[in-house]
C-alpha cells in the first residue's frame, strides 16, 4: 500500500497501535478467526473485535462470516504486507487538472521473465536477468526497468475520489522501448496497458534505441545498453483510448470506474504471446530523454 500520511491520515492512525501491529503480523501469515487472534495474543476477545474494526474501516483487513464448531466465526485476512510511505508524493494541481508523478521503483506487484533488470542513476540493483531483483530494498530508486516479458503495477492515489469532481479524460505518459539484449531500432514490440485490470490498448513500440546516448543517462551505462524510449501519452476519454493523438481502442473513461476506487491501479505489459513480442524498458529520472518517471494526469470538466 502506498500512502501519503496527509491524504491518509485514517490509515496512519490505525497503524499508531501496537495491537493492530501484532494483529497484522498474525494476519499477514494466515487468516485467523477473532478468537484464535485473542488466543494468540493473549488479550480479550472484545479488544481484538475493537481493534478488527479499525483496521477494516482503514482498509487494511478484510473479514467473511463462516460457520464454526459452535456457530458462526468471522474469519480476518490482512489486505497487504508492505507499506510505503511516500512524504514527499509529487501532485500538481492546477485549476482542472491534477498531475501525479510516481516514481518508477514504485511499483506495488511484477511478474516479470527475463532478459530483465532494474537500476538506479548509481549502479544495477541486484543481479541481471534475475527476476527477484525487483524485490532490492533500493528498487526504490529505481531509473530504468525492462523485462522481455511479463508485467509490472502501480497504484496511483485517486485524489478526486471524495471530492464528486466529473473526469473528463485520464492520461498516462512514460518513456517506453521495447527490449532485446543489445539495441536493435527495427525490433517492434506491441506494449499494453490496464487501468483498474480493464485493458485500453496497445501501442507497438518501433525497435530498442542505441544510436546514441540519452540525454539523461548516466556516463557509466555503456553505449550497448539502451539509451531511451519514446515518450508516450496515454489518453483514455469519452471516445476512446488514444496514444499520440492515435486512436488505439474503443475503451472509454466510463469502463474504467474511476470513481468506484480510492486508487488507479496502472499495469504496463508485455505479452509473450503477441504479435511483437519484443519487451519493455521503461525509463525514469536519470535515464533516457525525459527527466521524468511516470505520470498520471486526471482532466476535471
Amino acid at each position: 500500500m502506498l500512502i501519503n500520511p496527509r491524504r491518509d491520515i485514517h490509515i496512519v492512525k490505525a497503524l499508531a497501535s501496537e495491537i493492530r501491529i501484532d494483529i497484522l503480523q498474525l494476519l499477514m501469515v494466515e487468516e485467523l478467526n477473532i478468537n484464535s487472534i485473542a488466543d494468540a495474543l493473549a488479550l480479550p476477545q472484545s479488544t481484538v473485535a475493537t481493534n478488527i474494526q479499525t483496521l477494516e474501516k482503514a482498509g487494511l483487513v478484510k473479514s467473511r462470516i463462516d460457520r464454526g464448531g459452535k456457530g458462526q466465526q468471522k474469519i480476518c485476512t490482512a489486505l497487504y504486507d508492505e507499506f510505503i510511505f511516500r512524504m514527499d508524493e509529487n501532485i500538481r494541481t492546477m485549476d482542472k487538472v491534477i498531475e501525479v508523478e510516481m516514481p518508477l521503483g514504485l511499483f506495488i506487484n511484477f511478474d516479470v521473465a527475463v532478459p530483465c533488470g532494474i537500476c538506479s542513476t548509481e549502479k544495477i540493483l541486484g543481479n541481471l536477468d534475475t527476476p527477484l531483483s525487483f524485490l532490492h530494498p533500493d528498487r526504490v530508486k529505481a531509473a530504468l526497468i525492462w523485462f522481455g516479458s511479463g508485467y509490472i503495477d502501480y497504484q496511483f492515489p485517486n485524489n478526486i475520489y471524495e471530492d464528486n469532481r466529473e473526469l473528463d479524460f485520464l492520461e498516462f505518459e512514460m518513456e517506453l522501448s521495447s527490449e532485446v539484449p543489445g539495441t536493435n531500432t527495427d525490433w517492434p514490440s506491441d506494449i499494453s496497458v490496464s487501468v483498474n485490470k480493464c485493458p485500453v490498448g496497445i501501442w507497438t513500440s518501433p525497435g530498442d534505441f542505441g544510436d546514441k546516448r540519452g540525454q539523461f543517462t548516466p556516463e557509466w551505462w555503456k553505449l550497448k545498453g539502451s539509451q531511451y524510449g519514446i515518450l508516450t501519452n496515454w489518453r483514455i476519454e469519452a471516445r476512446g483510448t488514444f496514444v499520440n493523438g492515435v486512436k488505439i481502442s474503443d475503451v472509454t473513461l466510463d469502463q474504467l470506474n474511476i470513481m468506484q476506487h480510492h486508487s488507479v491501479r496502472l499495469r504496463i505489459a508485455a505479452d509473450i504471446r503477441a504479435e511483437n513480442a519484443g519487451g519493455i524498458n521503461i525509463f525514469g529520472k536519470g535515464f533516457g530523454n525525459y527527466e521524468r518517471d511516470i505520470l498520471m494526469r486526471m482532466g476535471l470538466k
